[in-house]
């Protein structure tokens, strides 16, 4: 415990200090485990901003750089600690840094931890005595024997790696370890539910397919950045299926907002294409977006689409409670060579969105010569017709 505290110190000391100058000085400090170290450092800047309150414990060790990289953002792992009920006795079965055990323990009545690599095992006793979680133990192991006599549990968490050979990421629920196709039988044989985090890059539709015991999916998003999607899974014969799951789309950030749908209501709502820009635009979240629910949110909210795969929507009345943003339209520019030329010194400044337009943000600035920035929106677009536009709007 004094290595610790002394490692712990020193990097507090030399939190601001190069890196590689540090690895390159290990001779000065012959009593620090350098590597450990730089690691510790390199960590805490990655978590800063995504992990406060576990930055500013000083205490806290992370058993390596990469842990940082891919554990919960703070947001998010307080977001799916309201996906469980007090009470309950859980199990994380891919326990990693500990974050989304740690946050699921201050909810639970207890919580079980498993990790297969002894040096996060180590790593996570450590933070959960000093983070104060005492309903947590710590199990290492990596297969459901580490587990005998430790149930029963309620609820299983887990979060498949999501990296192959060569640490090449993947995103198909079959090649990430383990394939929760084949160990979710196996899973209900000890638990009555399961909440899996699944990559925000997997096919939503795909995936429910392979997983008929799903009776929610979360799309969940922090400051519009689509992050996880979440599978709630019940061992539940007589409800399989027996509903569509409700889809729920989750934004978090200083604009929170919940869109809940099923895939049925999805396709069952009309098509509203409108041939003209109305008043107000309308932009739908990450969440809104990855989960497919393009008819849906304009029937709820009594919008028109700009064209069928636009994905931007139009009203002559400002609707409220819209999932994402919301514009006021000033003016639609026909887009044209000519009209190209002339634009920088009509709009000078603006932030460009592109949405199905045969040019990028950065093509489209190269062409126009608009400065990023300001309080001008431009959205590049193609409206039902055909006909390609740049509309300029304001935030409402």
């Amino acid at each position: 415990m004094k290595d610790l505290e002394y490692l712990l110190r020193f990097v507090d000391e030399h939190k601001d200090d190069n890196p590689d100058r540090l690895l390159l000085s290990t001779k000065r400090y012959p009593e620090v485990d350098m590597p450990l170290a730089v690691d510790q450092i390199l960590a805490r800047r990655k978590v800063k901003d995504k992990l406060p309150s576990w930055w500013a414990n000083k205490e806290v060790l992370f058993p390596s750089r990469i842990s940082a990289e891919q554990c919960s953002g703070e947001w998010a792992a307080a977001y799916k600690q309201t996906l469980v009920s007090a009470g309950v006795r859980m199990c994380d079965l891919t326990g990693g840094l500990g974050v989304d055990s740690y946050f699921f323990s201050r909810k639970v009545r207890s919580l079980t931890y498993l990790e297969r690599f002894a040096f996060y095992c180590e790593a996570a006793r450590h933070n959960f005595r000093v983070l104060g979680a005492d309903n947590i133990e710590v199990v290492n192991g990596d297969s459901l024997s580490a587990l005998e006599g430790k149930g029963p549990f309620d609820l299983f968490y887990i979060d498949p790696a999501r990296r192959g050979d060569g640490n090449k990421r993947v995103f198909a629920l079959q090649d990430c370890e383990p394939d929760l196709t084949v160990l979710l039988p196996g899973l209900f044989a000890y638990a009555p539910r399961v909440i899996a985090k699944i990559s925000p890059m997997a096919d939503i539709h795909q995936t429910l397919a392979l997983l008929p015991w799903a009776i929610e999916v979360h799309v969940l998003s922090v400051r519009n950045e689509c992050k996880e999607l979440l599978f709630i899974m019940d061992n539940d014969e007589q409800s399989m299926r027996a509903e569509a799951p409700r889809i729920v789309c989750v934004n978090l950030g200083s604009d929170q907002t919940v869109f809940t749908f099923t895939p049925v209501e999805e396709e069952q709502s009309p098509s509203l294409v409108s041939g003209e820009v109305g008043t107000y635009l309308y932009e739908p979240n990450a969440s809104i977006l990855k989960a497919g629910a393009f008819k849906a949110v304009a029937t709820r909210f009594g919008l028109s689409k700009l064209h069928v795969s636009s994905h931007l929507y139009t009203s002559e009345e400002a609707v409220s409670g819209f999932p994402g943003r919301s514009f006021i339209v000033e003016e639609v520019i026909p887009f044209t060579n000519k009209q190209c030329k002339a634009l920088s010194g009509q709009i000078p400044q603006a932030n460009i969105t592109v949405r199905n337009f045969p040019l990028s943000v950065e093509e489209l600035r190269k062409r126009t010569r608009i400065a990023d920035g300001g309080d001008a929106y431009v959205f590049a677009t193609t409206l039902a017709g055909g006909d390609k536009v740049l509309i300029k709007t304001r935030k409402r």
